[in-house]
């Protein structure tokens, strides 16, 4: 009897979409030349990856000067374990919520990395050459019996092959009584912060057994609790500011000059609420879910669920930029309220110049904004575009009126196809989007309106 060939076939699309929950990207983060860049997993799992040199012959052919966009792996590492709180009888997950780059001071490299819990400091280093010519010791390794040693001789390095190696150097830990959902090392190069949902710690980079309790929101009731903290970043140029956004829309510039407790802030920037606007979903829609400072430190970037803004640090009445990032969602609120995608945290990012910034939606879209024109483009990360020299083409979502070819409708929208993560280089126009387990990098080789890869 003959087989049943549709029974054995493989369903390689299936396999190819198939994605386990620990090989989701969680964090995306350059260093500050931009020549290496780490992510983090739900695994609990960093790669890092490092930026490769072309060759001359190479950059005539692409007809370009410079540094190719390629990045290769560099090396992997476990950074958190699954982990049980014996006295709140609660799993902690090894999933990195962020990764932050120290300032390089010498050849080895340095960064944080955290899960809900416990943050870490790593040293990433390179050796290419091994000490031999031991007296204690024999080629194994193995102590000698001193008796049988009739000579001493100087040990001398000799060259083996390129290893990376990445080491523990500090535990901080205990200092969270909730997950934290950022940390951001301060412009002195000494100390970081790290933020729960209620409370925002500083901490010295040598000294892990304490830290200093700059922020406490939390309520002596936890039923009079109105707010959380949703992100934290330090300015990054003067080391005595820093920024925290709520659930509630607002962003509170703190000055550690003023009270060594910031529980009062130096200014509170808020937009204020169109009451004819208002709905049951208006507070979960306002919760800022990222904030970043421009490079010039004069800006600040938020992004709520349908919109991206940007606030002057000295105008607090309102933002000076709104763009709606996927303003047709707002008719889709109720459904996806319903499978929780409402309260998914975008982040947002901006280029090296503060001239564009970047942020993810759905169906693997994410938006680029030119501050200047205020117009907007939407640009898809998906396999095609992954291959080299690929244009990424623009997309359009159909809401109405004439429909153009290729536009997608937004009943035909993917909400599992999230781009929650991303970087951009802090130098040039090269991005990294993170979309489930796939990492997708481009670099802009002609000009900032053309992205290839």
């Amino acid at each position: 009897m003959g087989e049943d060939t549709e029974s054995t076939k493989i369903n390689h699309t299936f396999l190819r979409d198939y994605v386990t929950e620990a090989d989701v990207i969680s964090t995306v983060e350059f260093n500050q030349t931009g020549d290496l860049l780490a992510t983090g997993d739900k695994g609990g799992r960093v790669v890092i990856f490092q930026r490769e040199t072309e060759s001359k012959g190479e950059s005539e052919e692409v007809g370009d000067t410079g540094d190719s966009g390629e990045y290769n792996v560099y090396s992997t590492f476990q950074s958190h374990e699954p982990d049980f709180d014996y006295l709140k009888s609660l799993e902690i997950e090894e999933k990195i919520n962020k990764i932050r780059w120290l300032p390089q001071q010498n050849a080895a490299h340095f960064l944080l990395s955290t899960n809900d819990k416990t943050i870490k400091l790593w040293k990433v280093s390179e050796r290419d050459k091994r000490p031999e010519g031991y007296n204690l010791k024999d080629e194994e390794g193995r102590i000698k019996d001193v008796s049988t040693i009739t000579s001493l001789q100087v040990p001398v390095l000799k060259p083996t092959d390129l290893m990376v190696e990445v080491r523990p150097r500090r535990v901080f830990s205990n200092g969270h009584t909730y997950h934290v959902n950022s940390i951001s090392v301060n412009s002195d190069g000494e100390t970081y912060l790290s933020a729960d949902d209620l409370r925002i710690n500083m901490w010295h980079l040598g000294i892990t057994d304490r830290s200093f309790n700059i922020v406490d929101i939390k309520p002596a009731n936890m039923e009079d609790l109105t707010e959380v903290i949703t992100s934290a970043e330090f300015h990054p140029h003067h080391c005595h500011l820093f920024v925290y956004s709520s659930s509630k829309g607002t962003l509170r510039l703190c000055d550690m000059r003023a009270s060594a407790l910031c529980d009062k802030h130096a200014k509170l920037y808020e937009e204020p609420e169109d009451p004819g606007s208002r709905s049951f979903f208006s507070e979960i829609i306002s919760s800022v879910s990222d904030v970043k400072f421009s490079h010039s430190g004069r800006y600040m970037l938020t992004r709520d669920y349908l919109t991206a803004k940007v606030w002057d640090l000295h105008m607090d009445k309102g933002p000076v930029e709104t763009y709606q990032v996927h303003e047709y969602l707002r008719s889709k609120l109720c459904s996806l309220y319903e499978n929780d995608c409402i309260f998914d945290k975008f982040e947002c990012v901006w280029n090296s110049s503060d001239s564009v910034i970047m942020t993810g939606a759905y169906n693997s879209f994410f938006r680029m904004f030119d501050r200047e024109t205020g117009r907007g483009v939407t640009l898809e990360a998906w396999r095609e575009s992954s291959k080299p020299r690929a244009v990424l083409r623009t997309r359009h979502v159909y809401t109405g009126g004439k429909r153009r070819r290729g536009d997608v409708g937004v009943d035909s929208l993917d909400f599992s196809k999230k781009i929650l993560h991303m970087a951009w280089h802090p130098a040039e126009n090269i991005i990294a989007i993170a979309a489930t387990n796939n990492l997708y990098i481009f670099q802009d080789r002609v000009n900032p309106d053309a992205l290839t890869q």
